[in-house]
This record gives C-alpha cells, sequence and structure tokens, in this order.
C-alpha cells in the first residue's frame, strides 16, 4: 500500500516521502481501517512516539499522522463494536505507524462511528482538535455556565472548537489571536475579541478559566488572570508562573470514544462546525507538512468514496 514515511529524527521534513509499505497487521482488539481522509499535527515529527514504541524501541522509519476516518476493513481476534463496512473516525496511537496510508491499525476503543452525512474530510479534522478542546474545557477546566473563559489562538483548529463549546455550555468567551483573525472569532460568537499585538492581557478582568495554546510568555502572563478557584489549562507546555489562588494544568489529549460521539452528533446536527481545512491528495502529503502557513488544518484526502471498503486484505490488494 501507498503511505507517507518519515525516514528518520534528524531530516525532519525533508526525510518524509511517499512510498510502498506493507499493509498492517491486525492485533487484538485492532481494527484496519481504509483510509478515507487523514489529518496530522505538524510538530509531530519531533514527538519521541513517532520514533519509538511504547517499550521505548526505536521504529524508524515510520508513518506520520494520527487522526484518521475511513471504513472498517477488517477486525483483529477479540474486537467487537464495530463491523466491517461501516465508517469510523478518532485517533491512532501515538507509538504507532499512523493513519497518512492507505490502510492503518488502530484500537477500535478510539474509534467512533461516522454519520453518512459527514463527510470523510471533516470528520478527519475533527478528532484531535475537539478532543482537546472538550477535555480542556470541561474535564480540566470545569468550565460551567455563567463562566467566563478566556481562549488564546481562538482562531485555530482547537481553540475554534473551544469557542463553541464553550458558547454551547452557558458560557461568557474572550478570544485572544492576530487583529487579521478577529472577524473570525466574532464570527463563532465569541463575547469578545483581544488582538495580542495591540492589548494588554494585564488589562483584562480575572477570568473562570484560561485555556492557553500558545505557551510562552503568554502563557506566563494568563496567570494573574485566573481568579481565585479558577484553572490555567495549557496544551503547549507546563506551567512555570502559578496563578495566585488557582490551579494550573498541562494535559496532553487523550483518545475518548464517548466523546467523539458527542463531537459528531454535534457536527451533523449543525451545532458545532469543524476547523477549517485545506484538504490534498496523498501525493501531495509532505508538501502540505512543509506548508504550514497556509489557511485551514491539513487534511489528506486517500480514498474517494465507501464502495469497494468491505472486504478483507486480500479483497483490497
Amino acid at each position: 500500500m501507498q503511505a507517507v514515511i518519515a525516514s528518520d529524527h534528524k531530516s525532519g521534513v525533508s526525510g518524509l516521502s511517499v512510498a510502498e509499505v506493507p499493509y498492517p497487521h491486525a492485533a487484538e482488539n485492532d481494527v484496519i481501517v481504509r483510509v478515507h481522509a487523514a489529518s496530522f499535527t505538524p510538530g509531530e515529527l519531533d514527538w519521541p512516539g513517532t520514533w519509538s514504541d511504547r517499550a521505548g524501541r526505536d521504529r524508524a522509519p515510520s508513518i506520520p499522522g494520527h487522526e484518521v476516518s475511513g471504513v472498517v476493513a477488517e477486525l483483529g481476534y477479540g474486537t467487537t463494536g464495530l463491523t466491517i463496512g461501516q465508517r469510523v473516525f478518532g485517533v491512532a496511537d501515538w507509538t504507532r505507524n499512523g493513519t497518512l496510508a492507505e490502510y492503518v491499525a488502530v484500537e477500535a476503543r478510539n474509534l467512533a462511528p461516522l454519520s453518512s452525512g459527514v463527510d470523510h474530510t471533516v470528520a478527519a479534522a475533527l478528532p484531535i482538535s475537539g478532543l482537546t478542546a472538550w477535555q480542556a474545557l470541561f474535564d480540566h477546566g470545569r468550565l460551567a455556565a455563567g463562566q467566563t473563559v478566556l481562549i488564546h489562538g481562538a482562531a485555530g483548529a482547537v481553540g475554534s472548537m473551544a469557542v463553541q463549546l464553550a458558547l454551547e455550555a452557558g458560557a461568557r468567551v474572550i478570544g485572544t489571536g492576530r487583529a487579521r483573525h478577529g472577524d473570525t472569532v466574532l464570527g463563532l460568537g465569541a463575547h469578545a475579541f483581544v488582538d495580542l499585538d495591540r492589548h494588554r492581557l494585564e488589562d483584562l478582568d480575572e477570568v473562570d478559566v484560561v485555556l492557553d495554546v500558545i505557551g510562552g510568555e503568554t502563557l506566563d502572563r494568563s496567570a494573574k488572570l485566573v481568579r481565585p478557584g479558577g484553572v490555567l489549562v495549557t496544551i503547549a507546555e507546563p506551567p512555570r508562573v502559578m496563578p495566585e489562588q488557582g490551579r494550573a494544568i498541562f494535559f496532553v489529549v487523550e483518545s475518548d470514544r464517548e466523546c467523539l460521539v458527542r463531537l459528531e452528533r454535534r457536527v451533523r446536527d449543525g451545532r458545532l462546525r469543524p476547523p477549517a481545512t485545506s484538504v490534498r491528495p496523498l501525493s501531495e502529503a509532505v508538501a502540505a507538512f512543509d506548508s504550514q502557513h497556509g489557511a485551514g488544518k491539513p487534511v489528506i484526502r486517500i480514498a474517494a468514496d465507501d464502495l469497494g471498503c468491505t472486504g478483507s486484505r486480500a479483497e483490497g490488494h
């Protein structure tokens, strides 16, 4: 099958290529997904899991990408809850070969059913951004109706999802970003927008929750904005400055099938707008890694439709 291959840690993007690789093995409780669309995080070539397995052993060359939408092609021994031919989406394991391939092996628990009305390219952009926003706001931030949340990078993939989810929960939302992001953030329904180039964070009132995706100085300065009993949540780096009377949490997103179901339902019903996407074919996946300044979350389209996806390995090759 065809896949994007990352040759070694030192080469970075220059070590990426599209090549023929072996069809994946379905371990116990695995699903083989025929990939229709996949997405990736630009910085994942620097993640330890990209280059080593769960035991810390080197596994280069590796296949990057961790978000997937496709159709179940094969079930591993003991796999339950999914059927061959079913449309699914979800998150691949951090320490296994990823989703930028025609087929990928994924633990069944990391996949959720995908409705026929949701396009694969839309679903592939949803898992990591949606799960991160949900877990930051509700699992770690404990955001509730009537509270105020400050969301840094509110026009981005995670931030835009967080704005919508926080509004649905009944919170007051303040988004930050660069001047060019203002219309986007306010268009999502945020109550206010702060231009980080023109306005001082120190001039803002205290908030119940800060969601940070930027890190560095922005993260440091945000600690003072957390009111007593509030929380600073970041996915960028461990906080160096703590709120005086609140909590500070750094976390890495985890797969959660129930949460994926909740997110998919909201997309299907029109209550949640997924991140904007920039869609390319597999042949242009390397170029997509190398051009992260364009608009939209990168999505790679791999299979064109759902036809012919119900067979086993022998039928699919």
